[in-house]
């Protein structure tokens, strides 16, 4: 397809200076462009799909980058990013040094705020409100969240401030992907967001309270009919509590409805709601039928979607191990209940929920509620095992202090995408659970470093009748058989797995694989740590008396890590003995390809060979 009108727009100022009536054909070529775009790259699809005419319309009205846009969690944003400079980069997104699949401040002047995690973006838009009242600044901030992010509390919390804090331009945009409508009522929604949103009828508001002010009983009986009669045509009375004027739902991909009910939202200004509903996967057919399988998918031919690899045999990934092992122990044990923050395909619950419908629970984006839901259920005897990213345990780090620790409750977290993930970068990246969670009494962390190991400890921290954590990475690990079985291992032991000379390895997790040959070409030791906390001690006593150093490896931060553990339990004992600790660095690391980032911070064969020698001189 010919690109001829997107490749005139380098920056929205192109797009404002086009006629009105070639915005639908923009539209259009912007649709085909990120499916193609995206089908060579791999990133998220569907969600951009949903977006198109929503993002040609917000910069088509607002005089962006005076006026702020704020995309929450962002994996929506590729439309804004190819309309703002950078359609000519897309080819490199999500690739190490590349594009960022978010928005990213550093990126460009477009990109208000950097985002990736949900319900962000009405807390930082008012930010910048009140941020630009207090400077004399004329501008519009414009937060556009999805429906699945106003299940978090922090979404509410803003409002509830939003709706306090005068003077501001806050507008709301909810893009609502979960609904459809139909065209009979998508024509009374044009009608009913333009009346509503026009100054006609904000002007007949701001009078009949004016006059009426000075009778509160009239007034409260006027408002109370008024939000009456809107609540029999649209759900306005909630939003409208938090002090922001409704508008619509209308059709998102309709730019007739779009543009002029933005229009007159900016002139409005003030604290504004504009619900727009909109279909994941808009234009392709394909991505329409199943959003959640083009929700993120790789590469792929547009023209036939994407294929299952015939023939081929794919290595389990921990995922898969932990969804095996979750159904396998709800077999066995009917106390146990499985919960998801809104992440059922990623962290492998799907199997379970099909299989124990009653105790699965998929509690939406509100990663605090899903820990104290959980420490609620480990008060009255049951097992619940909450199933979250790395990067999202963050959020309910209180929770897990306050609400299980404390009270020393019968929780299990599977830590899932521990470590670098790739190509969704430093936001998502899992680096910091070992340091967080280490310093917490009464926690257990578990390390595996396959997939067989995986499924030992996670069977043997759900039987620790306290907190426990099990981490492991995105991805598969090196190929390892799974038993079937349900077994457990004695907790906080190390195991052995290479007797050498001089120097031992002390390997926290799946850098094991790296570490075995480097261990036999150096004739090292080899240890599989298994446990960050509670920390083998014994071992770790044992093997100062026999080796000249320890090499401690893990794919966490260094800071505070399981490193740091064993300097600790060295320090403890009296012993002195030189350590090179090897793991995460201090930074953010951007997104990129595993294998790459991992090399890139010498957490490779290679790198922890070199490591190895440089400190320690008198190796062969």
């Amino acid at each position: 397809m010919s690109y001829g009108l997107l490749e005139q727009i380098n920056e929205p100022s192109d797009l404002r200076s086009m006629e009105r009536s070639q915005l639908g054909q923009v539209a259009k070529e912007l649709r085909a462009f990120i499916l193609n775009s995206v089908s060579q790259t791999g990133g998220h699809l569907s969600s951009n799909l949903g977006t198109v005419e929503l993002t040609v319309a917000l910069h088509r009205i607002f005089d962006t980058p005076h006026d702020r846009i704020v995309w929450d969690v962002g994996h929506q944003s590729y439309p804004h990013k190819i309309l703002t400079g950078r359609r000519d980069q897309m080819g490199s997104l999500r690739q190490a040094g590349g594009l960022s699949g978010f928005p990213k401040r550093s990126e460009s002047e477009y990109d208000a705020f950097g985002t990736a995690h949900s319900s962000t973006s009405i807390s930082a838009a008012l930010g910048m409100a009140v941020a630009s009242r207090n400077a004399g600044v004329k501008r519009q901030h414009i937060a556009v969240i999805g429906d699945g992010a106003m299940s978090a509390g922090m979404v509410f919390e803003a409002m509830n401030n939003a709706g306090v804090t005068a003077d501001i331009n806050l507008l709301v945009i909810l893009n609502d992907n979960d609904m459809s409508i139909s065209p009979p009522v998508g024509a009374m929604n044009h009608y009913l967001a333009r009346l509503l949103s026009g100054q006609f009828y904000a002007a007949a508001k701001n009078v009949g309270r004016s006059v009426l002010q000075h009778v509160p009983p009239v007034l409260e009986f006027a408002r109370r009919f008024e939000e009456h009669a809107k609540g029999m045509i649209m759900p306005a009375t909630l939003f409208e509590e938090f002090g922001f004027n409704y508008v619509g739902p209308i059709d998102g991909h309709d730019l007739d409805a779009l543009l002029p009910t933005l229009q007159n939202l900016q002139q409005l200004g003030g604290l504004q709601f504009l619900h727009v509903v909109t279909k994941k996967g808009q234009g392709y057919k394909l991505a329409e039928v199943d959003p959640i399988l083009y929700h993120g998918p790789g590469k792929f031919d547009p023209a036939v979607g994407i294929q299952k690899k015939v023939g081929a045999v794919s290595k389990l990934t921990f995922t898969q191990v932990f969804s095996d092992w979750l159904c396998d122990m709800g077999e066995q044990d009917s106390r146990l209940v499985a919960i998801t923050p809104a992440m059922r395909e990623g962290s492998g619950l799907v199997a379970f929920e099909k299989k124990f419908p009653t105790r699965y629970f998929d509690v939406g984006i509100a990663e605090q509620h899903a820990v104290t839901f959980a420490a609620g259920l480990a008060c009255e005897g049951e097992k619940p095992v909450v199933a979250i990213y790395s990067t999202f345990l963050q959020r309910g780090y209180d929770q897990l202090i306050h609400d299980v620790a404390l009270q020393n409750l019968d929780v299990t977290f599977a830590l899932d995408r521990a470590g670098l993930v790739g190509a969704d970068g430093a936001t998502h990246a899992g680096n910091y659970d070992t340091a967080f969670l280490r310093c917490v009494p009464n926690m257990v962390i578990a390390t595996p470093s396959d997939e067989n190991e995986a499924r030992l400890l996670l069977t043997t921290c759900y039987q620790y009748p306290g907190p426990a954590a099990v981490r492991y990475p995105r991805g598969s690990g090196k190929g390892q058989a799974v038993s079937e079985t349900l077994s457990a291992v004695e907790i906080g032991r190390g195991v052995v797995r290479r007797e050498g000379k001089k120097l031992a390895i002390l390997a926290f997790g799946t850098l094991l694989a790296a570490a075995e040959s480097v261990a036999e070409r150096l004739d090292l030791t080899l240890v599989d740590m298994r446990f960050v906390k509670p920390i083998d001690h014994a071992l770790i006593k044992m093997l100062a008396q026999f080796h000249q150093g320890f090499v401690t490896i893990e794919e966490s931060s260094v800071m505070g890590g399981a490193g740091s553990a064993v300097c600790e339990s060295l320090n403890a004992a009296g012993l002195t003995l030189p350590i090179l600790q090897l793991g995460l660095p201090d930074v953010f690391i951007d997104h990129g390809d595993q294998v790459s980032l991992l090399a890139g911070v010498g957490l490779d064969e290679k790198g922890i060979e070199q490591s190895i020698r440089a400190r320690f001189k008198d190796l062969p």
